[in-house]
């Protein structure tokens, strides 16, 4: 056995994946990726693949970009680490200033983590605390949308919203206030867009008007539930969650995880409708898709109740060992960098037009019952019966198979059950993204028409 096979038998030996069911990865061929160049994953074979998901949706500039590797060497001939608990660094100070530039208008401070899910943690215990510094202690509560994924731990589990990922856990987790949020192709009031005038609305100015008092804040995926299917909102329906907020004086946390660095077509998706967040959690393509690195700004109102003599313990009780690592803090500004040098949005908006055009000839597929987009953020949802929006059951892994299928056709991508993502680094290029969007919907054809 040569040592190319013996890679994924060690893997099969010793590591268990995520979000993976290890007997069907057991009885499988496993792919081994080794390296990455621009779009391109290339695995021990020396076979390349179209990056179809920006590995899990972080790559943002493709793999191995000159100014990200060499803002990382620069820093590792410094230091790769030192904590942020009661000290400073150069890169963690730039990049907290350079982030407020960017963000929605009104956040002001910066503190890190290491995630998705750690950022959204640190969002809902600086909601909690805020309102018992401000005397307050009976908001306690948190209003999310049935849905909704904000992370795997505790507290981002509880806020929550698709049992698949939380039921086994009810027991550890704390109840919070849930409402539907807009799903048009199954609108649970079998209402249509536009003419609903966007009725599920009601179901959460209700719950805000009656329990407003003791609720701490509001979080929402602004403008698509990612890991729910790439559910969009329809336009105006994020501006609205964000002014009732304002008007039941709840908190109101973006949680742009997913949706932050311009994979909407702005670099954050509050800005496609002028919302300013009193907290925002962001991660994923922070760093360019190079290193684990989250954080989650904040109003300057927020931070003050948090400031006090040393006694009265105001302070917020929460960190990491890795927060703010130097590394991480250093790709994030080339990252940055990236994107003012090579005006990445702006190239973008001709590329989102040329997505959404190659996404029609979908509708020929029988098995397609809906496609949703927003920038570079789609979801094509297969069903078994498209007038009856009827599901494929999932004992038929009909998503799996058209992985397999594309990824014969030189392309990796990863499904949410049968809807199936494209999320592309936001540097790939007109052909690229042809021939991407071509090998899927080959794969489809293949796994939906035998």
């Amino acid at each position: 056995m040569g040592l190319k096979e013996r890679f994924k038998e060690w893997d099969k030996t010793y590591v268990w994946h995520p979000f993976t069911q290890m007997k069907d990865w057991l009885e499988s061929d496993p792919l081994v990726i080794e390296r990455g160049e621009g779009v391109y994953l290339i695995d021990i074979y020396g076979r390349r693949y179209i990056d179809g998901v920006s590995s899990l949706w972080c790559n943002v500039h493709g793999h191995r970009h000159p100014l990200i590797d060499r803002a990382i060497k620069e820093q590792l001939e410094k230091i790769a680490h030192s904590t942020f608990l009661g000290l400073t660094h150069p890169p963690g100070a730039e990049l907290a200033k350079r982030l407020v530039e960017i963000a929605p208008s009104g956040l002001k401070k910066v503190f890190y983590s290491d995630n998705g899910a750690t950022a959204v943690e640190v969002a809902l215990k600086m909601a909690f605390r805020y309102w018992q510094l401000k005397g307050e202690s009976g908001r306690k509560k948190f209003i999310s949308f049935v849905n909704a994924y904000h992370g795997d731990t505790i507290g981002a589990m509880s806020v929550s919203g698709i049992p698949l990922y939380t039921e086994a856990f009810r027991p550890l987790l704390f109840p919070s206030l849930r409402v539907h949020a807009p799903y048009c192709y199954r609108c649970h009031l079998r209402k249509t867009f536009p003419g609903c005038g966007m009725e599920c609305l009601k179901e959460l100015e209700e719950v805000l008007k009656k329990h407003h008092y003791e609720c701490a804040a509001l979080i929402i995926e602004p403008l698509v539930q990612g890991a729910a299917g790439m559910i969009v909102q329809p336009p105006g329906y994020l501006r609205r969650v964000w002014e009732l907020c304002r008007h039941y004086g709840v908190l109101f946390i973006a949680d742009e995880v997913a949706t932050g660095f311009g994979r909407t077509g702005k670099m954050f998706a509050c800005q496609h409708e002028g919302v300013t967040p009193d907290l925002m959690a962001v991660s994923k393509g922070l760093t360019g898709g190079y290193l684990p690195l989250a954080a989650t700004l904040c109003t300057e109102e927020v931070f003050e109740a948090f400031l006090g003599e040393y006694h009265e313990f105001k302070a917020f009780f929460h960190g990491h060992t890795y927060t703010a690592n130097p590394l991480a803090c250093a790709a994030a500004l080339g990252n940055l960098e990236v994107f003012e040098k090579e005006r990445t949005l702006e190239k973008m908006s001709h590329k989102v037009d040329l997505l959404k055009k190659e996404l029609e000839k979908f509708w020929n597929l029988e098995a397609v019952g809906d496609i949703r987009q927003k920038g570079f953020m789609v979801g094509i949802e297969l069903v078994k019966d498209r007038d009856k929006k009827a599901p494929f059951s999932p004992e038929e892994k009909i998503g799996q198979k058209v992985v397999l299928a594309a990824r014969k056709r030189g392309v990796i991508i990863r499904p949410l059950g049968d809807v199936i993502v494209l999320m592309p680094p936001l540097a790939i290029g007109e052909w690229e993204l042809s021939l991407l969007v071509e090998a899927v919907y080959e794969a489809i054809k293949e796994v939906t028409e035998r």
